[in-house]
């Protein structure tokens, strides 16, 4: 496995690593069993007096839609964080559609750390010309894996009632072959969980490997 984005800035703290896929795709799990510092972009969705939040046919806001985020919010955060070492990341709460507080995100000594979201392709070239972009990846588990995970999860944390839930899921189920092209196109590799947290591994322990060799 090689760096698909290298960066040959040595001032900076530590590099991102994008991980994108349709909702309940695994990102959140597999950013936890790597153990890396993770900044989450779910949480540069807009609030919901935002005007500028799409809505569907029926009135109601499409938080499915990319410019429901805030891709500028989320590209000064990574930089920040990968520049200083440390940034203060919202706090965004689904079920009120807003930002509820802060947290302090830190890399401390980890040369990598993971930004995870279902748009995460749309910032792939923003953290290339920033100079912190270490790897993206897009998740493509099955779509039947993909649904029941998202709806079980989306249940058991209450974010919607659950009739928005079933129609939601079975437009996602529907959409996600053309969300994994979306974020292929943007430049990000396709990949299984399982496999994506190997060859990160495998990521993290090369740029530890050239951390020590710039040590000594």
């Amino acid at each position: 496995m090689r760096d698909l984005f290298p960066v040959s800035s040595s001032t900076l703290r530590a590099r991102v690593v994008l991980l994108a896929g349709p909702s309940g795709s695994g990102k959140s799990t597999l950013a936890a069993h790597l153990g890396w510092p993770v900044l989450r972009l779910d949480d540069f969705y807009r609030e919901g007096r935002d005007p500028l939040l799409p809505r569907d046919g029926t009135g109601a806001v499409d938080w499915d839609h990319p410019e429901a985020w805030n891709a500028g919010d989320a590209v000064a955060a990574i930089t920040e964080l990968a520049e200083s070492g440390r940034v203060r990341a919202p706090i965004y709460d689904i079920a009120t559609d807003s930002r509820s507080g802060e947290r302090t995100v830190a890399c401390a000594d980890s040369p990598l750390f993971i930004a995870e979201g279902l748009f995460a392709d749309r910032i792939v070239d923003g953290c290339r010309a920033a100079g912190v972009l270490a790897d993206a990846l897009v998740l493509a588990p099955s779509a039947s894996l993909t649904a029941a995970r998202r709806f079980a999860r989306d249940v058991a944390e209450a974010r919607k009632p659950v009739p928005v839930l079933l129609r939601r899921g079975l437009r996602l189920w529907r959409e996600q072959p053309q969300v994994v092209q979306r974020c292929v196109a943007a430049g990000m590799r396709r990949s299984k969980p399982a496999a994506a947290r190997a060859e990160l591994r495998l990521l993290a322990a090369r740029q530890a490997l050239r951390g020590n060799e710039k040590v000594s």
